[in-house]
């Protein structure tokens, strides 16, 4: 028996399965009512989001996996694929060879959380990079066209122009139009990604979800999901907070553009950081473990 093995955590096949069928479950709830809006050609800018920004598709995230270190009694290793070995005391993750087969990924991913969690959360950004994303553009040209601005694009642009954009990430930075990219503070890019991340960012915050989902099966499930249930409000804040008029989906705005916004705003972006924080600390203690 194999060092990995003879520490490995047994679970017996009831114990395993009402995990895995809590977890499908849990999971079901959120993919019903975007499955059925696919089926029918509907969108919906805030719940979609994380299904369509994110490359995991719904089929990935309902699957369960126990993550390493686990093994399970009386598992069928046809259920588990590839990266699963059968021995007689049970199934086990094959950890060694799918950290080395992911090793660059893996090393990636953590030295960001790393550096991520090791600074100060910034809670000044107000979510004028979703402004950002529309200034100087008018309403048919706006990505999520088919909803109103709350206010005009002159007015749109002015917010802008008042409280300046001061966005650390990337993946919301490319996104900005080609006008409002001069007057954020920073240049992020890719490569400065490790360097620019911070704890405070709800964008940095929701890729949490995406940094899960990659480290599947070295992680359990039930974290990927815990994940993308945090991404899933902020997804909410962030909208809300937009320039977008979401109140007939029963997102009531959040009015960035007012002092009382702005400090609503805050408390909420302080909150998500806070528990993304935890989350953040378990995806790290995986892979020490």
């Amino acid at each position: 028996m194999t060092a990995a093995l003879a520490s490995a955590v047994p679970l017996d096949l009831a114990e395993w399965q009402a995990r895995r069928r809590a977890h499908e479950e849990r999971v079901d709830a959120w993919l019903a009512p975007h499955l059925a809006r696919r089926r029918t050609g509907r969108k919906h800018p805030v719940e979609d989001f994380l299904f369509t920004y994110y490359s995991h598709r719904p089929a990935q995230l309902r699957r369960w996996h126990p993550g390493a270190g686990v093994m399970l009694r009386g598992a069928d290793p046809a259920e588990f694929g590839r990266d699963y070995r059968a021995a007689a005391a049970g199934l086990t993750l094959d950890t060694e060879g799918v950290r080395a087969r992911r090793a660059e990924s893996v090393g990636w991913i953590r030295a960001l959380l790393a550096a991520t969690a090791g600074r100060p959360a910034h809670l000044g950004c107000f979510g004028m990079h979703e402004w950002a994303m529309v200034y100087r553009q008018t309403q048919d040209e706006v990505r999520h066209n088919a909803w109103p601005l709350r206010l005009s694009p002159e007015r749109t642009a002015e917010v802008v122009e008042e409280r300046g954009v001061r966005c650390s990430h990337f993946d919301a930075y490319r996104f900005f139009t080609a006008p409002a990219r001069p007057l954020n503070v920073l240049t992020p890019s890719r490569e400065r990604q490790h360097e620019l991340e911070q704890p405070g960012c709800l964008h940095a915050n929701m890729d949490l979800y995406k940094w899960a989902y990659k480290l599947s099966p070295l992680v359990p499930s039930e974290l990927v999901a815990d994940a993308f249930a945090l991404a899933r409000e902020i997804r909410a804040l962030d909208m809300r907070a937009s320039p977008y008029d979401l109140a007939a989906l029963g997102y009531p705005p959040v009015r960035v553009e007012t002092a009382e916004g702005r400090a609503e705003y805050a408390v909420a972006q302080r909150g998500f950081a806070e528990r993304a924080a935890g989350l953040r600390a378990r995806l790290l203690a995986a892979l020490a473990a």
